[in-house]
């Protein structure tokens, strides 16, 4: 069972048909919509401020989200795919976007609808990255423009398949080897 903590008066709210994997942790000031998975290692430490994430998002293992004390926020919407091994921090993330495995981005950068962050790619405070748009490396930088159709089909298609994951969880066991 996932470790979901109280902090400072702030009570984490999960949204209906979530998997929360059974070492994943939610901490304080935390909102999850509806459909989400949360992955093993995961940590979503809303400590210092607020996470707010729409509905099909997954939030894949080993990723960390966290924020600045009374100074950043993130705010993810919904059809999002974090990869593996993200950092978020303090960041905004739009409807249908794609986070690559890996990937750092920081405090205030914000990424478009349907944009997708490159693996391995560092996302420095305060960038912008726009609407469809694809950017990679550290720091990353402008790489390309994305088919809006494109991006929102394989970003929908993504979210619907960890659903779908999340699902096989549902009648799994514990063994004892």
């Amino acid at each position: 069972m996932a470790l979901v903590k109280t902090l400072r008066g702030f009570v984490p709210a999960i949204g209906r048909d979530c998997f929360l994997a059974d070492n994943a942790t939610i901490i304080g000031d935390v909102t999850i919509g509806d459909e989400c998975s949360v992955w093993f290692n995961t940590v979503l430490r809303g400590d210092v401020n607020t996470i707010t994430i729409g509905n099909r998002v997954n939030i894949q293992d080993g990723s960390v989200l966290h924020t600045l004390y009374q100074k950043s926020t993130i705010e993810i919407g919904d059809d999002v795919s974090i990869g593996h091994n993200v950092t978020i921090h303090g960041a905004k993330i739009h409807d249908f976007a794609l986070i690559g495995m890996g990937a750092v981005v920081m405090d205030d950068a914000v990424v478009g609808e349907g944009a997708i962050v490159a693996a391995g790619s560092v996302v420095l405070s305060r960038t912008v990255i726009g609407n469809n748009e694809l950017w990679g490396g550290a720091p990353a930088k402008f790489i390309k423009m994305v088919d809006p159709a494109q991006s929102k089909e394989i970003n929908q298609k993504i979210a619907k398949n960890y659903l779908m994951y999340s699902k096989w969880y549902d009648d799994s066991k514990e063994i004892t080897l």
